[in-house]
C-alpha cells in the first residue's frame, strides 16, 4: 500500500480542561472519510481513510471540564506513530498553574512534530501550543476571547483574531483555528489536503458542514473590560460607558481624569489593553451591532446616534470591526433576538 492510499491516523489529544464537542464531532466526521458517501449513495469513491482515535496520558475514562467522560482509545505511548495531533479546545478561564500539569502532554506533542506529524489546534486549544512554545513568531487563531490570554501571556505569538483557519507555518505542519465550532472548518481542511477536495466536498455535504468564509469577527464581541486598581482610568470607563455618541470623548475622558494627555493615554491602555480611541470605537461598534439586530432603523441613523456623522466612515470601520458591512451583519443577526 502507498503512502498516499493507507489511512491517515489522527490523534485527538484529550486533556482534563477539553470539551467533548470537537472531540467527538472531529472522531465522528474523519471515521466516515472514505466509507459513507459510497454506503449513502452506492457511489464508489476509492477515498483515501482516515482512522482517529483519543488519546490521553492514560487510557481510564475521565470526566472532562464540563462534567460528561471521554474515553480514550490509546495512551500518548501507543500512539507515537501518528500523522496528525489534534488539540481540541479548553474550556476556559485557564491559568498558568492548569498548564504547569500538561508537561507530559507537550513533550508528547514536541516529538510527534518533530518526528514529522502535522500539529493543529481547535478554538483554545491553541493555547496548548503556545504554552509549548510551538507558536512563537507565527499566525495563530484561536476563539476571539482569547485575545487578553495571548496578549498578556504570549506576546510573540502573532495573534489572528478573525481567522478560521489559520495554516500560515512555512513548512505547513501548525494549523490553528478560531471558534468552538471550527472543528468542522478543520475537518474539512484535512480531509482536501490528504483526501482530495472531492472527499471533503461529499463530507461536508453529507454533514451539511457550512461556509464560514468571512471569518468570526462577524460572531465577535468586545471583550469583558479587565479589572485593575487605577481609579482615574475606571471613573473614565463609567463616564464613557453612559457617553460614548459624545463628540470628542477622548478629549473629554482625559478632562474627566485630571491627567496629562500623554499620562491618560499610557494609563488607559496598561488598564484596558485599548487605547481610548479603540475603546470609544469598540463601545459604538456593539451598540451598532445591537441595534442592527434588534431595530429597523437605517444604517444612517444608527451611525448618528452611535457618534458617527460620516456615515461612509462608520461603514469602513464597522467593517474593520466584523469583517462585513453593517447590512450583512443584519441580514445575519437580525433573527437571533425575539
Amino acid at each position: 500500500m502507498s503512502q498516499h492510499t493507507q489511512p491517515v491516523r489522527v490523534s485527538l489529544l484529550a486533556l482534563p480542561q477539553t470539551t467533548p464537542a470537537a472531540v467527538y464531532g472531529l472522531y465522528e466526521v474523519l471515521s466516515a472519510v472514505g466509507s459513507i458517501w459510497d454506503r449513502l449513495t452506492g457511489q464508489q469513491t476509492n477515498a483515501r481513510r482516515i482512522l482517529p482515535e483519543i488519546v490521553a496520558r492514560q487510557k481510564q475514562t475521565f470526566t472532562c471540564a464540563i462534567g460528561t467522560s471521554i474515553e480514550p482509545h490509546a495512551t500518548l505511548a501507543e500512539a507515537a506513530g501518528c500523522d496528525v495531533v489534534i488539540v481540541t479546545d479548553l474550556a476556559l478561564p485557564l491559568d498558568c498553574d492548569v498548564a504547569a500539569g500538561w508537561g507530559e502532554e507537550m513533550a508528547w506533542v514536541r516529538e510527534r512534530l518533530a518526528a514529522g506529524a502535522t500539529v493543529c489546534s481547535v478554538c483554545t486549544g491553541s493555547i496548548f501550543l503556545a504554552e509549548a512554545g510551538l507558536l512563537d513568531g507565527k499566525d495563530a487563531a484561536s476563539h476571539w476571547i482569547a485575545a487578553d490570554i495571548f496578549r498578556d501571556r504570549y506576546p510573540l505569538v502573532k495573534f489572528r483574531p478573525e481567522r478560521i483557519v489559520c495554516d500560515m507555518d512555512p513548512e505547513g505542519r501548525l494549523i490553528t483555528t478560531g471558534g468552538a465550532s471550527s472543528w468542522e472548518d478543520l475537518a474539512l481542511h484535512l480531509i482536501a489536503r490528504h483526501c482530495g477536495k472531492e472527499e471533503a466536498g461529499r463530507i461536508a455535504k453529507v454533514f451539511l458542514l457550512g461556509d464560514r468564509s468571512d471569518g468570526q469577527l462577524p460572531f465577535s464581541t468586545m471583550a469583558k473590560p479587565r479589572r485593575h486598581e487605577d481609579a482615574a482610568i475606571g471613573s473614565c470607563q463609567v463616564w464613557i460607558a453612559d457617553n460614548y455618541a459624545a463628540a470628542n470623548p477622548v478629549t473629554r475622558m482625559v478632562a474627566e481624569s485630571g491627567l496629562p494627555e500623554r499620562t491618560f493615554k499610557r494609563r488607559f491602555k496598561a488598564a484596558t489593553g485599548y487605547t481610548p480611541v479603540d475603546y470609544v470605537q469598540s463601545l459604538r461598534i456593539e451598540e451598532a451591532k445591537q441595534m442592527l439586530e434588534a431595530t429597523a432603523e437605517a444604517t444612517d441613523a444608527i451611525a448618528e446616534t452611535v457618534g458617527y456623522e460620516d456615515p461612509a466612515f462608520f461603514r469602513r470601520l464597522f467593517r474593520r470591526h466584523t469583517g462585513i458591512t453593517p447590512a450583512q451583519y443584519r441580514q445575519r443577526f437580525r433573527l437571533t433576538r425575539p
